[in-house]
């Protein structure tokens, strides 16, 4: 009787033909190995659960893919702001594109975090002792370049000095949104003065000339094509981190209630308080201005 299906022997004879056939490199004894490349000895070596909880595993693996993911982000917000700063329109807009998609990971890892449950994370919480989320410099650094200034947010890195210097560029500089005005500015549409230069450590206030500047590109986007592009960029970006904040919260609020965290923050009552932030206020009220 004829079957379609393949003895594991014979997979594995088969595999050895199509190997041999395409020539593949096996022995990289004298070369770079793909885990010589990526460093995985180092990578993978950076799990070290302190509790015996079984589940401590999965809660570094999701904190530490997402700094990978952060780091990339970071990487691609800097080039990104440069390129906005230097009206270089398709290398910024691929860059910020890509934040977007790598914020879409970030959402995705909270789902993955979510099957943990309350008994599972109090098992291993002891062992946290007050380290958090919330004490991410690189997730500070994003949160600076996006716009959201508070010079308190420098405090739960003072006792680093390198990465309070790495928090502190990202707060004196322009962020992405400042820049994307100054570009506005250069292409003849009234942004304010104040808007242009000022102390960058400040929080972004909206103002009406900004809306209306955005108003004028958003009823002719043909004549304003790239800025057009440009605030759909941004609203892209604004839309996926409120929902990667959101996901945070929910998951939060799944897995430990109303207990304060770790870091000393209210936990859920805190990060419900970051959902009503804007980083582009004028992005979204022009909507309502059409």
């Amino acid at each position: 009787m004829n079957t379609s299906r393949t003895s594991a022997g014979e997979g594995a004879g088969e595999t050895e033909r199509i190997v041999a056939e395409e020539k593949a490199q096996l022995d990289f004894s004298q070369s770079m190995s793909y885990g010589d490349y990526l460093h995985l000895d180092e990578v993978l070596g950076a799990q070290h659960p302190l509790s015996p909880a079984h589940d401590e595993m999965l809660f570094i693996i999701q904190h530490q893919t997402s700094e990978l993911w952060m780091k990339l982000m970071l990487h691609e917000l800097a080039a990104a702001t440069k390129a906005v700063a230097a009206d270089q329109y398709a290398d910024s807009f691929k860059m910020l594109a890509r934040v977007s998609r790598i914020m879409e990971q970030l959402v995705s890892a909270w789902t993955v975090l979510s099957t943990m449950t309350p008994p599972e994370y109090s098992a291993m919480r002891p062992y946290l002792a007050s380290s958090s989320g919330f004490q991410s410099a690189q997730y500070r650094c994003i949160e600076f370049a996006l716009g959201n200034k508070n010079a308190a947010m420098l405090k739960p890195h003072a006792h680093r000095p390198d990465l309070l210097a790495r928090v502190e560029q990202a707060y004196r500089a322009p962020s992405l949104y400042d820049e994307s005005l100054r570009m506005l500015a250069r292409h003849g549409l009234s942004i304010p003065a104040d808007h242009l230069e000022r102390d960058w450590t400040q929080p972004y206030a909206a103002s009406p000339e900004v809306e209306a500047a955005w108003l004028a590109i958003y009823r002719e986007p043909h004549a304003y094509w790239d800025l057009y592009q440009l605030g759909e960029k941004l609203a892209d970006i604004e839309d996926a981190f409120r929902l990667w904040r959101f996901r945070h919260v929910t998951t939060v609020e799944r897995i430990i209630g109303f207990k304060r965290g770790t870091g000393g923050t209210g936990g859920v009552s805190y990060l419900k308080k970051m959902l009503d932030i804007v980083l582009f206020p004028e992005i979204w009220t022009v909507r309502t201005a059409l």
